[in-house]
């Protein structure tokens, strides 16, 4: 029997189906990656986009931010980039004598952050408290973030000269990472044509919030409400433990990887207009949510395969739920 929502979601859709028109107006394709930039911000999770340069990372991220009626901060990461430069310093005060500290960029709402991979370690480091638990520690004072906190970071896959690889813990912060790849042919000549139109492509300066601080924090409580049935969640363990039983994995997905697996499959199905999960949701997210958690034995990185190769398998050799 077919089920019906118990919740009324008519508004998170008709906010959700005005979001995607806007963006579809100005960013060719890249469907896939605004549904799970708004996943991420109903799930309270933090998105990492890896493409090569010129296919619309930075875009995706800064239009999301622009539609949001939030706070919005950038910041472009570089090898002489300081931990202080991020969380903010203390500076001294001649008129009061006393030390007054000055915000970051990171003490915003929504912020993106470019080319993460070109900082020092020491400078990701200091990202690992805020991701975490939203709030910052500068000399011995906590600072909380609001309730809307979202870190958007890109980073390119391909050039490796002055980068500083990600490490696990810190990839580990991150609720998905998010594949952008090039446009389709038919996808490109859109492109192409609306570049020699001269058509939507500046707009971005006159974009106008769709969706509210306040709406947000109401559809992310929605989010508590969605029904999963207990052989979903046993779906998703099982999707997680193959992770770590499988000979091509040296380093399976954690609890943590579950949860968040569980709790992005929530968001989307609402996105969806359900108030309930599907396998289908699940399987959806599941390569985004868990393909930055492995650590693959290096049999398949002389092969080639990727994370999200070996995580689509994974699941195909899996049972679903009826």
């Amino acid at each position: 029997m077919e089920e019906t929502n118990r919740m009324d979601l008519t508004a998170l859709s008709e906010k959700v189906a005005a979001l995607k028109t806007t963006i579809a107006s100005i960013i060719v394709g890249q469907e896939q990656g605004v549904d799970l930039i708004l996943t991420a911000l109903l799930a309270n999770g933090h998105v990492l986009i890896e493409g090569v340069p010129g296919v619309a990372k930075t875009l995706l991220a800064k239009l999301s931010a622009k539609l949001i009626d939030a706070n919005y901060s950038r910041v472009q990461f570089t090898p002489d980039l300081m931990p202080s430069d991020v969380l903010g310093t203390s500076v001294f005060n001649l008129k009061t004598s006393e030390f007054e500290f000055h915000k970051g960029p990171v003490f915003s709402e929504i912020v993106l952050i470019d080319e993460i991979n070109r900082a020092p370690a020491k400078t990701q480091a200091a990202l690992f408290e805020v991701m975490e638990e939203r709030q910052i520690t500068v000399d011995g004072v906590t600072r909380k973030m609001g309730e809307l906190y979202l870190v958007a970071a890109t980073q390119n896959p391909v050039e490796q000269e002055g980068t500083y690889r990600l490490p696990e813990a810190q990839l580990d912060r991150f609720l998905m990472k998010i594949n952008i790849n090039y446009p389709l042919p038919d996808e490109e000549f859109i492109i192409l044509k609306r570049h020699h139109e001269n058509k939507n492509l500046t707009q971005l300066d006159k974009i106008k919030p769709i969706l509210s601080a306040k709406e947000i924090r109401n559809f992310k409580e929605l989010v508590s409400q969605v029904i999963v049935e207990d052989s979903l969640l046993k779906y998703i363990a099982e999707i997680t433990l193959a992770t770590r039983n499988s000979p091509a994995v040296y380093l399976g997905a954690s609890p943590r990887a579950s949860v968040a697996l569980l709790n992005a499959s929530k968001a989307y199905a609402l996105l969806q207009g359900r108030d309930y999960v599907i396998p289908d949701d699940i399987k959806y997210i599941a390569v985004p949510v868990l393909q930055h958690r492995l650590i693959l034995s290096p049999e398949t990185e002389m092969e080639g395969r990727s994370a999200g190769t070996i995580v689509k398998r994974l699941i195909e050799k899996i049972e679903v739920p009826k």
